[in-house]
């Protein structure tokens, strides 16, 4: 039985007040669920299709596909849900290598007594965020768990893109004498997680960044195609996303802790918990690396996008076979940037 059968139209799975193990099983229930909350605000001419696959257009290029899972806890926090990150992040993983997202799968783990109006809730977020990005849910699926053996929502996404031939961006590309670029302030993300869980009330409300870069990323390559790195400093924060690219392009390299953007908000939760921004998540910030002679010309572009407005340049590669992080302090002095030890934010995306 398809979940288009008009059959199913005459109850709804939107009235029960949650999810149960039928909503899992393959029958009526589990049908009206798909039609009544996934296809009904996920709507688009693949999810019409009605198929176990999307068949899926010709594309001209490379293709690219990054997957992600998302366990955050809360579900809603201040700035979005776990619905548009699960977008907003799979979208962000392939536009980090300079392709063009086109199409995600989205994988649903439902915990037995999941409110159905919570549930309501996160598609209707994922559809809004897709839609924004231009990126449709094409395809996906559910499994329902007993109660207790989840925690609420889990949800995977799986992202399809086209790199355009010529476009070489890479972890292992950057160079000794590259400058270091940065979209904006960090932390964010992590601080409005942290807040809302531990119900810290601050002065200022601490939204995350969530969103979608892959404008952004578009835009920098339009200015500079030559950009060595893209990257989007998510668990571990700014420390673990340049530890990671040094690695891979076996260099070092020294960023300036004065220049690098924190909003005043975020610093004084960060020194009220202990945390350091350069270890705390982002969801809406990119890295960029390119040859030092065409940093002001990308910053210039960073700056001129409404998500870039707070870039700045903040240090540069430098040769050094053990490939170190190290941060000019404010006071003049050096300090190992390193990965962090243990898990600062569990459950952060």
């Amino acid at each position: 039985m398809s979940a288009n059968d008009p059959r199913l139209a005459a109850t709804a799975s939107s009235a029960r007040g949650a999810v149960d193990m039928t909503h899992g099983a393959g029958g009526r229930a589990m049908a009206e669920l798909i039609r009544d909350v996934f296809q009904r605000h996920l709507a688009n001419e693949f999810l019409a299709q009605g198929n176990d696959a999307a068949l899926l257009g010709t594309v001209s290029g490379r293709l690219v596909m990054a997957t992600d899972a998302h366990v955050i806890s809360p579900l809603f926090f201040p700035g979005g849900d776990i619905g548009a990150l699960a977008v907003h992040g799979t979208i962000n993983d392939v536009a980090m290598i300079g392709a063009r997202p086109l199409w995600l799968s989205a994988s649903f783990i439902l915990e037995e007594g999941f409110p159905l109006a919570e549930l309501e809730r996160i598609v209707v977020s994922m559809a809004l965020a897709a839609r924004d990005a231009g990126v449709p849910v094409v395809t996906g699926d559910t499994k329902v768990v007993e109660k207790g053996k989840g925690d609420g929502v889990f949800i995977s996404t799986t992202g399809v893109g086209v790199l355009a031939d010529g476009t070489d961006v890479s972890g292992g590309n950057a160079r000794p004498g590259d400058a270091i670029l940065v979209s904006g302030t960090i932390g964010d993300h992590g601080v409005a997680i942290l807040s809302k869980r531990e119900h810290l009330g601050f002065e200022t409300e601490i939204a995350s960044d969530s969103q979608p870069l892959h404008d952004l990323a578009a835009a920098m390559l339009a200015a500079i195609p030559g950009i060595r790195v893209l990257r989007d400093p998510t668990r571990g924060g700014l420390s673990a996303a340049l530890n990671e690219i040094a690695q891979q392009s076996n260099v070092g390299m020294v960023i300036r802790e004065a220049a690098v953007p924190v909003k005043p908000e975020v610093a004084a939760a960060c020194e009220l918990l202990g945390l350091d921004p350069l270890n705390v998540a982002n969801e809406g910030k990119l890295i960029a690396i390119c040859a030092a002679q065409d940093a002001q010309t990308l910053l210039a572009a960073i700056r001129a996008h409404p998500k870039g407005q707070d870039a700045a340049i903040i240090g540069q590669i430098v040769a050094d076979q053990q490939a170190l992080v190290r941060m000019e302090t404010r006071l003049g002095g050096m300090r190992l940037i390193d990965w962090i030890a243990g898990e600062q934010l569990p459950r952060i995306c």
